[in-house]
């Protein structure tokens, strides 16, 4: 592989994505969502999509707008609560939905991209989460086809006292697409704000990494101390620029 790993298009970085494919999403909320590329799979045409990411964006933006087109099989998430068509699909039992708590979703992630394979872990015990029964996916008449499986757990004596931990299996994917605020040819990214919650982790868990960026540079303009992912998970660069639109689920103000 070429040092340059920057590539001219959005549609070109996406291109071997097919159908059935699974793909890390980077963002929280609408915050560093990589709509660039979602807007460049929505236009490849590819479908039965199996997405790991910690939302499901909004009814015309985000990953929404691949739901929006029946495109996504399959979503692994923590929240779900602002997209109406989400709450449709998933109830008429065209959509399945592994529901998983934000904290264990991301160490999750963060250990596929370790090599990690499987941790323990205390959230979820004493519930559906580990004794199983959350609904997958519905069936028409609203009975439940697909439900969680029941999960190891077991306990272990931890910061002086005997507790119960979960037994969690890591995320890996065939693709992860992320967006960046800056990075360079060789794949070293710099997250903004928000946009570093999800995105670092969604990027380790990928086979393939694709990262959008706002600024490309050359390689060294980076101060090394800056960087928050290294390019070495990092296959695929394609510049955006610093003028794409970028939302905001829900706007508060306040009276002066």
């Amino acid at each position: 592989m070429s040092f340059d790993k920057s590539v001219p298009s959005a549609a070109e970085a996406v291109a071997d994505i097919r159908d059935g494919a699974s793909l890390a999403v980077g963002g929280f909320g609408l915050s560093g969502n990589p709509m660039v590329l979602i807007e460049a799979i929505l236009a490849s045409g590819v479908k039965d999509l199996s997405i790991v990411s910690n939302n499901c964006g909004v009814d015309d933006w985000g990953l929404g707008i691949l739901l929006g087109a029946q495109r996504i099989r399959k979503m692994t998430s923590s929240y779900v609560g602002e997209n109406k068509e989400f709450e449709r699909q998933f109830l008429s039992g065209e959509l399945e939905l592994e529901l998983t708590p934000q904290g264990t979703l991301a160490e999750k992630l963060r250990a596929g991209g370790s090599g990690i394979a499987a941790f323990f872990t205390p959230t979820g015990v004493g519930t559906q989460v580990a004794e199983g029964g959350l609904p997958r996916r519905y069936a028409p008449d609203g009975s439940i086809a697909i439900a969680s499986p029941v999960k190891d757990v077991r306990t272990f004596e931890f910061n002086g006292r005997e507790r119960e931990f979960v037994l969690e299996e890591a995320i890996t994917t065939d693709f992860s697409i992320v967006h960046a605020l800056r990075g360079d040819r060789h794949g070293n990214l710099v997250f903004n704000k928000a946009a570093r919650n999800f995105n670092p982790i969604a990027a380790m868990a990928g086979r393939v990494c694709i990262a959008q960026v706002e600024e490309l540079v050359e390689p060294g303009a980076i101060d090394p101390d800056t960087v928050h992912l290294p390019g070495v998970y990092v296959h695929r660069v394609v510049e955006v620029g610093t003028g794409i639109e970028k939302r905001i689920e829900r706007r508060t103000v306040r009276e002066n």
